[in-house]
């Protein structure tokens, strides 16, 4: 998982609360063909630099200026009683999360540990996939598709908005013993 903090910045005089817009670690047309280079300008560059501007006018001078970007998640979700702040913060940590677990020449069959993991909790990895790409497709909406690991078992769970594993019932327990640790 990731984790961001809050920077400083000096603005005429003043200094304000800042979550950065980071950019994808690769090129915007880096993706194609699976993603082309207009839809990642219009999602990053559009959407996600949008709950980044709002969510920075939200915390500025507030009790979640100077937080970390988990902490103003699990802050403003409030129990599900979501706070305004909540959906930017959690889209912002969606969209990070995203572009993150991307890169040119990826995807494939995993190796590993997480192999095992998949065989023993899915069947297969192509059973993994069916199961991925139906909780995707099938999500009423706005919302996203997960792979977790919760209880010693990965699950794919879907959720709707912005609502992400940091504060899943289920999963919230792995966020506060381990952090949001890269």
């Amino acid at each position: 998982m990731m984790q961001r903090l809050c920077t400083r910045k000096y603005v005429h005089g003043t200094v304000s609360a800042s979550i950065d817009l980071k950019p994808p670690p690769y090129a915007l047309d880096a993706l194609e063909p699976h993603m082309s280079k207009e839809t990642l300008e219009y999602h990053w560059g559009k959407h996600h630099r949008g709950y980044v501007n709002n969510l920075n006018k939200q915390i500025e001078g507030t009790e979640l200026d100077g937080k970390s970007l988990g902490d103003i998640i699990l802050a403003s979700y409030n129990k599900g009683d979501v706070l305004p702040t909540f959906n930017n913060a959690a889209q912002v940590w969606n969209h990070e999360f995203f572009w993150e677990s991307m890169k040119p020449g990826g995807g494939g069959k995993p190796s590993g540990e997480l192999l095992e993991l998949i065989n023993r909790d899915f069947g297969s990895f192509e059973s993994l996939i069916k199961e991925f790409t139906l909780a995707a497709t099938t999500q009423f909406g706005s919302g996203w598709a997960w792979l977790v690991y919760n209880d010693r078992k990965l699950e794919v769970v879907k959720s709707s908005n912005a609502i992400n594993p940091l504060v899943l019932e289920s999963h919230h327990a792995y966020y506060l013993d381990f952090k949001a640790r890269t």
